[in-house]
């Protein structure tokens, strides 16, 4: 295929031209310039819009698609996949978050529908007496189906508590992933938290530690993992039951440590939080 103007892109993929302007400045769809001027386009535009827009419908901000694209363009298959794994699970579980806060406010908004429509008719002006904007008998509460799905919710979040303390890797592949962790998590910040600790470092470590999050809780159940995203850093808090004190300690309590030692606490605490 020959190269494209944007108005040839723009009418064959469907993508407006001032998309197209738009993703190249943001680093997503690289064009190049005929002698006059002119942007054009390559064959592997349209595999790349392509991929651009099933990112977006999974709800991939453009700075983890342009993240993608490079793995994408440079990467395997089986590499993309990894890559986006963690993302997704990230996604999940947002859009779970924003699912109950839903239920809750659909609640809310039913019980101030059906407190309206109980209120007397009354000729003078409202008063505090009326009560329709009473939060309290509104009856704002989550139905039973919201409560049962939070309790369900909560049940499964606090499983790791009875979990076994019991790891499924052998010797060699559990060394490996303590030198893993101690790379990634090379100068981060720590802190002691109820059963746990808290790292934090840079954002872009968020996809690396969401994927060896993921794969540590599949071999240690008892392991509790949650990150939060907010000014620029990411933050890893871990929890453990008691009786796996000494492994959270070993992996997560000295990220400076070199990966050739592995660090293990005996009083319980943490040698490099604050």
């Amino acid at each position: 295929m020959d190269d494209l103007r944007i108005s040839q892109l723009a009418e064959r993929s469907g993508v407006p031209a001032t998309t197209l302007r738009f993703y190249e400045t943001a680093g997503l769809l690289p064009a190049g310039r005929t002698p006059a001027g002119y942007r054009v386009y390559d064959e592997m535009a349209f595999e790349r819009l392509s991929f651009i827009g099933a990112a977006k419908r999974l709800g991939l901000p453009l700075e983890e698609i342009a993240e993608l694209l490079q793995v994408w363009e440079d990467g395997s298959c089986a590499q993309v996949r990894a890559d986006l794994r963690p993302r997704l699970a990230c996604r999940i579980a947002e859009a779970e978050q924003r699912a109950v806060e839903t239920a809750e406010f659909i609640a809310t908004l039913r019980g101030a529908a059906n407190h309206l429509d109980a209120l007397p008719e009354r000729e003078g002006r409202c008063d505090p007496q009326c009560g329709f904007l009473d939060p309290e008998a509104t009856g704002s509460k989550a139905p039973l189906s919201v409560a049962a799905h939070r309790a369900g919710q909560d049940a499964e979040d606090e499983a790791w508590r009875t979990a076994p303390v019991a790891c499924s890797l052998n010797s060699e592949d559990m060394q490996k992933r303590a030198a893993q962790w101690r790379v990634l998590l090379r100068g981060a910040t720590c802190e002691r938290i109820s059963d746990g600790v808290r790292l934090s470092m840079p954002a872009e470590r968020a996809g690396r530690v969401a994927e060896l999050a993921a794969a540590e809780q599949q071999c240690c159940p008892f392991f509790d993992f949650r990150l939060h995203l907010a000014g620029g850093m990411v933050r890893l808090e871990v929890r453990a039951p008691s009786d796996a004190a000494g492994l959270l300690d070993e992996l997560f309590t000295d990220p400076a440590s070199s990966p050739g030692k592995p660090h293990r606490t005996t009083d319980g605490d943490c040698s490099s939080c604050s």
